[in-house]
């Protein structure tokens, strides 16, 4: 290794890399000076410190301004975070973050900066989860400027970790789902009624049931199988990742009735892809959910579909007089699942699991005041029977 340490004393230790000459023979050199308790911990960083060379992790003392050390960072999150991780945290650093901290050496942003930008998000009126993704990413970076050694103190020690306030999402009533089943069944292009059916029946994420494979589909045991989620980027197109957390890949148990529309879809699908034989565009994969070739589906069209669904159910409403159908987001049909199963009795522990929720303290945040609103209809019937 072209490196070596300095013993500068009181714990003190100069690493030395080189990294080869210049136009007029002189030896160039980068160099760090670190705290280490023995030579060997000072050896371990020089390891250390060459790797973050390699890698082009390193940014000189004097360049050191917080937008110079993103580009560096950017190189290190594409070797550890999702495509689509990357593209969001992207796209908050040059909306809000870099335009407020780019300027500021990294040495000189202190907690007080940083609280100070939170705090500027919040009046804003940005969402308490926006929030938190923006602390997300900067945390990110400065984790890795800590961990490299290029500041000394991690202001993120004195940062107030936002508070997510879930707020509950606009929701369907057993009437209103009813009444929407009814409006589904006229609609002529069953595959969108189907991704509908199932986020309503299962609780799926979008991605989630975009993923979807009809190996995934176990019409012996009635189940689903959720074992992978798509999303789409610009920069690496469709990705079929693993789900979201360690508790997404589950086992769902959707209505039996629901089943046999999913066993009549995939043999379409499998047809198709039988007729459409070298020009199918499916590649090596064999989506649920797809284009007449195979091609999967963008993360936008369920939404797009949906939206303009309730927009045309509406239009007719208003042509016979009637009261507009309560318009929600596509992803409140999975809050809608949710509180289904509440309202029907379903223990927290079942409906957390059915949904993939890391943990029940998610679920329980999450729908808290409908599991309260439930809990107060068994007392009042409870109240209804005392003596």
């Amino acid at each position: 290794m072209a490196g070596h340490i300095q013993d500068r004393g009181n714990g003190s230790y100069l690493l030395v890399y080189h990294i080869g000459y210049d136009a007029n023979g002189k030896r160039l050199r980068k160099t760090r000076t670190v705290k280490a308790k023995n030579p060997s911990e000072a050896k371990k960083k020089l390891a250390a410190f060459v790797t973050e060379i390699e890698l082009g992790e390193y940014v000189a003392p004097s360049h050191m301004r917080f937008g110079n050390y993103v580009d560096v960072w950017k190189k290190h999150a594409e070797k550890t975070l999702a495509p689509k991780t990357i593209e969001m945290y992207t796209y908050l650093l040059d909306g809000r973050i870099l335009p407020a901290l780019g300027h500021y050496k990294l040495e000189d942003i202190t907690h007080v900066h940083i609280n100070g930008f939170l705090e500027s998000l919040g009046e804003d009126k940005l969402a308490s989860s926006t929030i938190k993704k923006h602390y997300n990413v900067i945390r990110n970076i400065f984790n890795l400027a800590t961990k490299n050694e290029i500041i000394n103190k991690n202001p993120f020690d004195k940062v107030d970790k936002p508070i997510v306030r879930y707020k509950p999402g606009q929701v369907y009533n057993s009437e209103e789902l009813k009444q929407l089943y009814q409006l589904l069944n006229k609609e002529k292009n069953k595959q969108q009624v189907l991704i509908v059916k199932l986020a309503l029946n299962t609780g799926m994420r979008k991605g989630e049931i975009l993923g979807l494979q009809w190996d995934d589909i176990d019409f012996t045991t009635n189940t689903i199988h959720i074992k992978h989620s798509l999303s789409y980027t610009k920069a690496s197109g469709y990705i079929l990742k693993d789900p979201k957390t360690e508790g997404s890949n589950r086992k769902v148990a959707p209505p039996k009735k629901l089943m046999e529309e999913l066993k009549k879809h995939i043999y379409k699908k499998k047809t198709d892809r039988m007729e459409a034989s070298e020009l199918w565009e499916g590649g090596k994969y064999h989506f649920v959910f797809s284009s007449d070739l195979g091609k999967p589906l963008h993360q936008n069209v369920p939404s797009r579909w949906w939206n303009r669904f309730i927009d045309r159910v509406n239009r007719e409403f208003k042509k016979e007089d009637k009261p507009s159908f309560k318009k929600i987001r596509f992803h409140d049909l999975r809050h809608t699942a949710a509180t289904d199963l509440i309202n029907r009795g379903a223990n927290t522990h079942s409906i957390s699991k059915r949904l993939g929720h890391a943990n029940i303290k998610t679920t329980m945040n999450i729908y808290g005041h409908y599991l309260e609103e439930a809990d107060q209809k068994i007392a009042d019937m409870l109240d209804e029977d005392y003596i």
